[in-house]
């Protein structure tokens, strides 16, 4: 305790449910799995649905792949920083980039490694997390091209991370239209055009030409079967296949309200509570430092009432025993927490 139950069959269910959805209109799924740290087990079982490029935001990951036996086609999503290219043209086939001085170290150490790695390069389009600007397209690509070490293997957009921006009609559109633009205006061959992520979902649904999209890097929908502009369960979707259970280490009849002078908690947040009387105060044994509290929801009739660095405390409407295990449903943020916490057993079911 605690652990992270994990069911494969149902990833693997939503997989070949997206993989399939996508097809029909022609767009490839890259399916990333940055949420759960690169986890070999749960690559090797996306490879088994057919789906060939992996995608995660930390080199290492796809280090701890490759050494596990993983045989996938490996993308990065971050973009790489200077004092890791050298990593990133070893172990990723391809990496998501916005700055020339990066991608020409690309190009170098690719050479020195006898190797050309591909670059999508992103276009800023209103969320402003990664990306060039539009205006500078034309003046970032006449410089790639000249470089021997990589090839600009596609163009991309990130959307709804950051700022939330809605990947609309319109964003969409353009993407396309840079994309036609740049393979008209130098005679090249552009493999990506990749449209975003999970929150392209309604997009997809509704638009009735893709025209040039042909990619889409697709994580939470995978994992967790909801889009991510709203958060909405995305049908014939398994939202379950994660679950966290931890156990009851406390379990009192104890006043709602704490009493005394009231300060700073531990987070340095000065806390508010309402007075209701006497509760079912039950203390779980997990927080903060392994998950992100206010991102778990138990499968019983409680609530989560605050936390500490490893205390999580409910209002449960029964007592519980201590020694008793609780369930949790998880969003994506509770997840990456989980994921990356040496303390979360996972098991795989």
């Amino acid at each position: 305790m605690p652990r992270l139950e994990i069911d494969i069959n149902k990833i693997k269910h939503n997989v070949t449910t997206l993989k399939e959805l996508f097809a029909k209109k022609g767009i490839s799924v890259t399916a990333v799995i940055k949420g759960v740290t690169g986890s070999p087990e749960i690559a090797n079982a996306i490879l088994e649905c057919g789906i060939s490029t992996i995608a995660v935001s930390l080199v290492q990951n796809i280090k701890r792949m490759k050494e596990s036996g993983v045989k996938a086609k490996f993308l990065l999503t971050r973009l790489p920083m200077h004092t890791e290219v050298a990593d990133v043209v070893k172990y990723a086939d391809i990496s998501l980039n916005s700055e020339i001085s990066t991608i020409k170290l690309l190009s170098e150490h690719s050479l020195k490694q006898g190797k050309r790695h591909k670059v999508v390069l992103m276009l800023e389009l209103g969320d402003l997390r990664e990306g060039i600007l539009p205006g500078d397209t034309d003046s970032i690509i006449e410089q790639i091209i000249l470089l021997k070490g990589v090839e600009l293997y596609g163009i991309g957009t990130n959307l709804a991370c950051f700022g939330g921006v809605n990947p609309s009609e319109e964003n969409m559109i353009e993407l396309s239209q840079t994309a036609e633009r740049i393979q008209e205006k130098y005679n090249i061959k552009l493999h990506m055009i990749s449209g975003g992520n999970s929150a392209n979902y309604e997009w997809f649904l509704h638009t009735n030409n893709i025209r040039n999209i042909n990619n889409l890097r697709i994580g939470e929908a995978i994992l967790l079967g909801r889009e991510t502009l709203h958060r909405n369960k995305i049908p014939k979707l398994y939202t379950d296949a994660f679950t966290l259970i931890c156990e009851v280490i406390e379990s009192k009849l104890k006043p709602s309200l704490p009493y005394g002078e009231i300060c700073q908690n531990a987070f340095g947040d000065t806390p508010e509570f309402a007075d209701i009387g006497n509760i079912n105060r039950i203390i779980i044994g997990i927080g903060e430092q392994d998950v992100d509290t206010k991102a778990v929801t138990p499968r019983i009739n409680a609530k989560v009432i605050g936390a500490s660095s490893d205390h999580l405390i409910l209002h449960s409407k029964k007592h519980l025993e201590v020694g008793s295990e609780i369930a949790f449903d998880i969003n994506y943020s509770a997840l990456l927490r989980l994921s990356t916490s040496p303390y979360v057993k996972k098991v795989f079911v």
